[in-house]
C-alpha cells in the first residue's frame, strides 16, 4: 500500500495517461494533494519518505482512509499517520469547534490519567492514545483562548430579554469530585436576534455567585433588560433584583412540575390541567379572574398547590405585560432546552470534567457555535413587535433601574 500512496508526480500521471477510463483532472488533483500531505508530514517527522536521518523525529506508521468532496468529485485521500503525535492536512476543514473541545477535554482526562471507564473505552475512537501531553496542551490553549474573547465580548445595544438558567456537573478536584454549577445567560436583542451572553462555573448556585455573574455582564455592556426570565432559585431572585432591578417571570413549565409532585400520582392530571388553564388565558385580567377560581376549586383537593399558586400569581404572569406575540416565548425557559440538551449529551461522554477550565472549554466552544448559529439565522422576534418595548432612544433610569456613564458608555448596575 505503500508504493500506491508513494508515486511520483510523473508515475502518477502516466498512469492516468495509460488507463482507457482516466479522469486526468480528478488524479491531477488528487497528486497535488498527495504531495502536499507528503511535504507537510515530511516537515513533522524531519524527514522525507524512506529516508534515513538523525534528525528524524517521529517514524510513520501507515495510512488511513478519508473521503474529501471536491469540484472534481470525491476523492479519496491516504493520511498519513504517526508513531507518536498525530496529523492533519491543511486543506481538510478541521473539527468544529465544539469537537474540538469534547476531544480536548477527553484528552486532558486521559493524558493525566482521571479518565473515566466511559472515557477510556472512546480513546481509540478519537485517535487519543496517541496524543502526547504537548499536543493536548496546544489545543487546549487555542481553544481557551477563543472562548476567554467569546466570554469577554462587549455587549451592544439593548436586551429586553434575559433567560438564566443552571446545571449541575461534576468536576474532579483534589480529593475528589464536586458538583459545580455551570450558568448561562441567553438573551434577545432589540434586533430580535438571540445571543447567548455568558457563562460561569462556580462552587454553588448562591446569591452571592449570580450577582458576580450579573454584574460581570453589566460591565460587559448588558442593558435595557425589561424581563428576566428564570427558575424559582431564591439566591437568584434576590440577584436579579439587586443587581437589575427589572421584572421577574418565573418559568412556567418548572412551576407546573414542582406543583405535580406536591400531590398524589392519581391527582397529578387534574392539578396540570386546572393550571395551564391560567396561562391560556387572552390578557392579564383574565389570567388574575382564572387564577382566582383555580385557587378556589384547588383548596379542596389540592390545598398546598392553591396556596403556591396564590403566591406566585404576579411571578407567573408577569409575561402578560408584554406584547402577545412574545408570550409563548417568555413564559418559561424552553427554548433553552435544545442547547442544554447538547451540553448534557457532551457532558455525558466526558462522565467527570478534569477541572472547571475544561468544563468552560466544553461548554463555551459549544455555546460559542450556538451564538454564532442564531447570529445568521431567522429572527427570533420581529423587530417591529420589539418596537413597542421601547418608546424612545434613551432607557428610563426609574423603570430599569440601570445607569449608564456619560462619557464611558458603560453600564454600571443599581445600588
Amino acid at each position: 500500500m505503500a508504493d500506491q500512496y508513494s508515486m511520483t508526480p510523473a508515475e502518477a500521471a502516466g498512469k492516468v495517461l495509460a488507463s482507457e477510463h482516466g479522469d486526468f483532472l480528478r488524479e491531477a488533483v488528487h497528486c497535488v494533494l498527495r504531495e502536499i500531505m507528503e511535504g507537510e508530514v515530511s516537515a513533522v517527522t524531519g524527514a522525507s519518505f524512506g529516508e534515513r536521518s538523525p534528525e528524524r523525529a517521529v517514524q510513520r506508521n501507515g495510512y488511513r482512509p478519508r473521503g474529501f468532496d471536491t469540484r472534481v468529485g470525491t476523492i479519496e485521500l491516504a493520511i498519513p499517520r504517526l508513531r507518536r503525535g498525530s496529523y492533519f492536512p491543511s486543506f481538510l476543514e478541521p473539527r468544529r469547534r465544539s469537537e474540538q473541545a469534547l476531544v480536548a477535554v477527553v484528552a486532558e482526562a486521559y493524558v493525566n490519567g482521571v479518565s473515566t471507564r466511559k472515557v477510556e473505552r472512546l480513546v481509540e475512537q478519537l485517535g487519543i492514545e496517541s496524543m502526547s501531553r504537548s499536543t493536548v496542551s496546544r489545543l487546549c490553549t487555542v481553544l481557551d483562548e477563543q472562548v476567554r474573547l467569546f466570554r469577554e465580548r462587549p455587549l451592544e445595544g439593548r436586551y429586553p430579554y434575559l433567560w438564566l438558567d443552571a446545571r449541575i456537573e461534576r468536576v474532579r478536584e483534589e480529593g475528589g469530585v464536586r458538583q459545580k454549577a455551570l450558568i448561562v445567560a441567553y438573551g434577545v436583542h432589540e434586533t430580535g436576534r438571540r445571543e447567548v451572553l455568558g457563562t460561569d462555573v462556580g462552587q454553588a448556585e448562591s446569591e452571592a455567585f449570580w450577582r458576580d455573574f450579573l454584574r460581570y455582564l453589566v460591565a460587559r455592556g448588558l442593558t435595557g433588560v425589561l424581563l428576566c426570565v428564570s427558575d424559582a432559585h431564591p439566591g437568584l431572585k434576590k440577584a436579579i433584583a439587586q443587581v437589575l432591578g427589572c421584572p421577574w417571570q418565573r418559568c412556567t413549565v418548572h412551576f407546573l412540575r414542582d406543583m405535580k409532585g406536591h400531590v398524589g400520582r392519581s391527582q397529578q392530571q387534574m392539578v396540570a390541567a386546572a393550571v395551564r388553564q391560567v396561562f391560556q388565558a387572552e390578557g392579564l385580567a383574565q389570567a388574575r379572574l382564572v387564577l382566582g377560581e383555580v385557587v378556589a376549586r384547588l383548596e379542596g383537593p389540592a390545598l398546598k398547590v392553591a396556596r403556591l399558586l396564590e403566591d406566585a400569581e404576579d411571578a407567573l404572569l408577569a409575561f402578560l405585560d408584554f406584547p402577545r406575540e412574545h408570550w409563548s416565548k417568555l413564559r418559561s425557559t424552553n427554548p433553552l432546552e435544545r442547547i442544554n440538551r447538547e451540553i448534557g449529551r457532551r457532558s455525558d461522554v466526558v462522565g467527570i470534567y478534569p477541572n472547571d477550565q475544561s468544563l468552560l472549554r466544553l461548554t463555551g466552544a459549544l455555546l460559542c457555535e450556538q451564538n454564532d448559529e442564531w447570529l445568521v439565522s431567522r429572527r427570533y422576534l420581529s423587530v417591529e413587535s420589539l418596537a413597542k418595548l421601547y418608546h424612545d432612544d434613551t432607557i428610563d433610569a426609574d423603570e430599569i433601574t440601570l445607569s449608564i456613564h456619560p462619557a464611558r458608555k458603560e453600564v454600571a448596575p443599581a445600588a
